[in-house]
């Protein structure tokens, strides 16, 4: 079976440093609402990447 790669939700997004992510297998949300909501529906931290080159 070939190896496919899956893209995340970064693949809707318009920014090229998201879209360059958008096969990471990491489960990223973009800075917005959707994620707030979600860590705290989860009672969970948020873990915030600011980028690295």
């Amino acid at each position: 079976m070939a190896n496919m790669k899956v893209p995340n939700r970064l693949s809707r997004e318009k920014s090229p440093y998201l879209l360059q992510h958008q096969y990471n297998p990491v489960d990223w949300f973009p800075w917005r609402e959707e994620a707030f909501n979600k860590a705290k529906d989860e009672d969970k931290p948020i873990f915030l990447s600011i980028g690295y080159s």
